[in-house]
């Protein structure tokens, strides 16, 4: 008998649902020595039912060598809060995975459950991998004492392969838009008061921080934004780089209990030498220049870059956020041009958004992506929660 273990867990669907497998390892905490592998395929499931079978047959693997302890590593942010209780379980499919976990976990004096990167998980996934290979190839490397897979689901549409989470419950459409399938939800949050949005200056690639109002300001859309009733099971976090929109994205991600992400395309226009300028003074400096820039969305400031850039790395960035998330909900922090351009996509209208759209300082704009290519503009400059 040993007295504590490590149980790293891994597992996979290559296609979400797709052909899945898992992996699993035992090991001695002390010295790293391997003292269990656990893998087999699943046949067709979904990434999620693939990490929960993982973290069954590591939990069984430990139970067998008798440990009477059990710190249990996986990169599944979901199973990991979902297990530590500050998730709810409300996919039907992962209700018996949990509490197959659940009655594992009593035969020992404790276990603990912790997120590491993927990178920290290599075995687990090596082991998921050859799994799915064997898989493939019509081999088996199931183990006698494997869970058994769950039956297939329902494809949750516009999930990626790359997706290692559960989609978000689907949601109903607006009858009028057509669209189907599982949205992609898009909370756009541009963020607080800054000290050049006091004085109105052109603000782009220079990084200011929020002042004491832009951080009240941060926290009060955090709060109304937690408080959604239709967040779904999983909300992520993805900000622009630049200061003032990191310190907006992380009273979000704090609300949420999750983490900040960060989007290079996400950042603002470059405002080139009219940066810090007020309009009077930029139009002081470059009277024609400024006027033509006013008309024509394909006019650079001087040493800047025009809207119409702007708008096509916020398309990629955009393309980039649905790919990863798909089906689930994300709150994108940024600011005026890039909100503007996923809203003038989102609407497939012209340029002239640019000119004609107003977004307030930590307004809210909410977009949903469906799988079949629908999109539905649900709020435009909302600032209730600001009072």
């Amino acid at each position: 008998m040993i007295s504590g273990v490590v149980v790293e867990a891994d597992g996979g669907s290559r296609g979400n649902p797709g052909p899945a497998g898992y992996g699993a390892v035992v090991r001695d905490p002390d010295t790293g020595d391997v003292l269990a592998e656990r893998q087999a395929g699943l046949g067709v499931t979904t990434n999620n039912v693939a990490e929960y079978n993982g973290l069954i047959a590591g939990l069984e693997a430990a139970a067998e060598l008798g440990a009477s302890t059990v710190e249990a590593r996986l990169d599944s942010k979901l199973v990991v809060e979902q297990m530590n209780g500050r998730w709810k379980i409300k996919n039907a499919m992962l209700q018996p995975l949990a509490l197959r976990v659940r009655e594992l976990a009593r035969r020992f004096d404790r276990v603990t459950y912790t997120w590491v990167p993927r990178e920290r998980n290599a075995h687990a996934d090596r082991l998921a991998n050859e799994a799915m290979d064997a898989q493939a190839e019509g081999r088996s490397v199931a183990r006698a004492d494997a869970p058994a897979a769950e039956p297939k689901e329902t494809p949750a549409a516009g999930a990626k392969e790359e997706a290692r989470r559960e989609p978000a419950e689907q949601r109903s459409p607006s009858s009028w838009t057509g669209a189907r399938g599982a949205p992609t939800r898009l909370l756009l949050l541009r963020h607080g008061q800054t000290p050049m949005s006091v004085d109105r200056r052109y603000s782009g690639a220079g990084d200011v921080r929020l002042t004491e109002l832009g951080t009240r300001q941060a926290e009060a859309a955090a709060k109304r934004i937690a408080a959604m009733e239709d967040l779904g099971e999983v909300v992520h976090v993805v900000s622009s780089p630049l200061l003032r929109a990191t310190q907006t994205a992380q009273k979000v991600a704090d609300a949420l209990g999750t983490r900040v992400e960060t989007h290079r395309d996400l950042r603002e226009t470059d405002f080139g030498e009219w940066e810090g300028l007020t309009f009077g003074e930029a139009a002081e400096r470059d009277p024609e220049l400024h006027r033509r820039w006013l008309r024509n969305p394909a006019v650079r400031p001087p040493g800047g870059e025009s809207f119409e850039e702007v708008y096509r790395r916020v398309r990629k960035a955009c393309a980039d956020v649905l790919a990863r998330y798909g089906g689930t909900t994300v709150v994108i922090v940024s600011h005026v041009t890039p909100i503007k351009s996923l809203l003038r996509a989102a609407l497939d209208v012209g340029p002239s958004l640019f000119y004609r759209l107003h977004l307030d300082l930590a307004s809210l704009s909410v977009v949903d992506h469906y799988p079949d290519g629908n999109t539905s503009v649900r709020l435009v400059n909302d600032t209730c929660h600001l009072g």
